[in-house]
């Protein structure tokens, strides 16, 4: 059947609060595995490359914590650029436009998935 999707488990939903600390894992992008992460926001679970998109380094400044003091919008720790958590769109900082690298994610019976396209690596 085309067009389906197969996800892999990555955490449990309560291992995510909303505008609290993010999940950190890995997954494999462009011959390698990179950290990524999935945050709470508004109820919804968003997933994205922990990679800011001004330099490839990772935005949180203490592990799993991604969004700024006001807890609406992710935050590079090194440079400070501003990212939109429902689509990772860069609103400001030297990331000049480019967003965050979204991974595809759904929650369902208390559970927190990615696509399986990425052959997730999570944390034990």
């Amino acid at each position: 059947m085309a067009g389906l999707t197969a996800y892999q488990k990555v955490c449990d939903s309560a291992q995510v609060r909303d505008g609290g600390a993010g999940y950190r894992f890995s997954v494999y992008w462009e011959s390698t595995y990179v950290p990524a992460f999935i945050v709470r926001y508004k109820k919804s679970v968003y997933g994205y490359l922990n990679r800011c998109a001004h330099q490839a380094i990772e935005l949180d400044w203490d592990e799993g914590e991604f969004f700024d003091v006001n807890k609406r919008f992710l935050v590079c720790a090194t440079h400070g650029a501003l990212y939109e958590p429902v689509e990772g769109k860069c609103i400001s900082g030297r990331c000049q436009g480019i967003g965050l690298t979204r991974l595809l994610v759904k929650e369902t019976e208390n559970e927190i998935f990615v696509a399986s396209d990425y052959a997730v690596k999570v944390k034990k």
